[in-house]
């Protein structure tokens, strides 16, 4: 469990949240004296699989809003000179099952 100062806190808002969401608890004093604690939020408050909830914190993926924007689906599509997107799932069709 990590302890800050509020002014601390007020400066380095950001890393502490990385530490709140790589999940640990962070304590806020205030001249010393605890007045708060940040705690990350339980898998089941978040709505998201917890695999995906522990590739995040492990920063291995991020987890976006969810939203789409405008104009998304008529962007062109990366062009894959190789075929190897089609070779992956081909292979994964032939192991699956």
């Amino acid at each position: 469990m990590k302890t800050t100062a509020i002014s601390t806190l007020k400066a380095s808002l950001s890393r502490y949240l990385g530490i709140v969401k790589a999940g640990e608890e962070v304590v806020i004093t205030d001249r010393g004296k605890p007045v708060a604690k940040i705690v990350p939020l339980e898998r089941g408050e978040l709505k998201i699989p917890p695999h995906l909830v522990d590739l995040e914190r492990s920063g291995l993926v991020h987890i976006g809003s969810g939203k789409i924007t405008k104009g998304f689906w008529e962007l062109p599509r990366p062009k894959d000179l190789r075929g190897s997107a089609l070779e992956a799932l081909l292979k994964e069709r032939e192991t699956a099952r």
